[in-house]
């Protein structure tokens, strides 16, 4: 890991436990500037990975060959490590605990354990998706500093599989985004940079605290209210694709 991002991480996690005397507004400053240290290193992975492979993005699947693997074997904390550490970003990253924001809510069952809370966008060659075609190349990102790719995601599912989708052609929603710091989700975007984006849709808020504390009730996919278009129409500027289709 570079010298500039060891610091980084040392200062987050010492204002983290400097902060924890403080009480519940210090600690949830404290986790957030983690979360921004944690996706500003992921961030920057993901650029030197493409600079050393002539401009190709890593893969933003889940699975043998990607960003990050996914446990096949088992669902124990320790296989759940090693799909982490398999995966072709990890050697650009070299620590496990970047890949998961300190304010996610650890869960009871054993078997859910709540080990990456970020995932990669469909577009920045992710899924194949029928909306629109993937960004393969670091080249075919038009206006990098407005793209998102890294972003917080809830574990619906246990294992956060695949890459985050929505539908930016017809302004719906997918997945999730996790909303861990008082209704803000944390943005790595294309460029290196970091955001923490307040939403603002009364529903979208609601569906995904939903995700967050209930998932086994929780639908994906939604269509946001006419009158609710903020939420929507900001991420669907950001998503990164080559074209729609």
């Amino acid at each position: 890991m570079a010298r500039n991002a060891v610091f980084t991480t040392i200062s987050a996690i010492l204002l983290l436990g400097n902060l924890a005397a403080i009480g519940a507004s210090g600690r949830q400053r404290a986790r957030e500037a983690v979360c921004l240290s944690n996706v500003r290193q992921l961030s920057q992975a993901w650029l030197t990975y493409s600079q050393d492979n002539d401009g190709k993005l890593v893969s933003g699947q889940t699975g043998r060959g990607n960003w990050v693997d996914r446990s096949m074997s088992g669902n124990s904390k320790e296989q759940k490590l090693d799909a982490i550490r398999r995966g072709l970003l990890f050697p650009y990253v070299g620590d496990v605990r970047i890949y998961r924001c300190p304010a996610q809510e650890a869960q009871k069952d054993p078997n859910w354990f709540c080990l990456r809370s970020f995932a990669i966008a469909g577009g920045a060659n992710g899924e194949v998706w029928h909306s629109y075609i993937r960004v393969t190349e670091y080249t075919e990102l038009e206006n990098p500093a407005v793209r998102y790719i890294f972003l917080e995601e809830p574990e619906v599912r246990g294992t956060l599989p695949g890459s985050w989708q929505m539908n930016p052609n017809t302004r719906t929603w997918v997945d999730p985004v996790a909303m861990w710091h008082d209704r803000k989700t944390t943005l790595g975007l294309a460029d290196g940079h970091v955001e923490t984006h307040t939403w603002r849709d009364r529903s979208f808020i609601d569906w995904n605290l939903q995700a967050m504390y209930s998932p086994s009730v929780f639908t994906f996919n939604m269509v946001p209210p006419a009158d609710e278009p903020n939420d929507i129409d900001y991420m669907a500027k950001g998503f990164p694709y080559k074209s729609l289709r």
